[in-house]
């Protein structure tokens, strides 16, 4: 079981099953809504995942031109995830919500042509843009 919440507490969630994958994502939109260098995002099965509690719904469209619907708590502003329609199966949840982040460890890092200089995540699997 997965778990998580936004900073003050008034919006949870939680994913039954396991993640499909971790992934560090290096996009300008990561990079600005987390305002730090990159997202971290854990990706599960729609079916799996539940939120309780009202968010708000910022509507971005993806370097693909497809809607990605980023969900906040309009409250203390936590983002906690993104629907991308590129990847209408899964729900991308911002790890740093995460109640127990000790097991999370990324596998791939995505939109690397936007990665700033300075990061090195070798031993990673690394994609130039969005993987198929």
């Amino acid at each position: 079981m997965i778990k998580g919440g936004c900073l003050c507490g008034q919006v949870s969630y939680k994913a039954d099953g396991e993640a499909a994958f971790v992934a560090v994502c290096h996009c300008k939109h990561c990079q600005k809504q987390s305002g730090s260098t990159f997202g971290l995002v854990v990706g599960v099965p729609k079916p799996a995942f539940s939120l309780t509690g009202d968010v708000k719904v910022y509507h971005d469209r993806g370097d693909s031109g497809q809607p990605v619907d980023r969900a906040f708590c309009p409250n203390c502003g936590s983002l906690l995830t993104t629907d991308a329609a590129v990847m209408p199966d899964l729900i991308f949840i911002k790890a740093g919500t995460l109640d127990d982040t000790s097991w999370v460890q990324p596998t791939m890092q995505m939109f690397c042509d936007r990665a700033q200089p300075w990061i090195n995540l070798d031993g990673l699997q690394s994609f130039a843009k969005m993987p198929g």
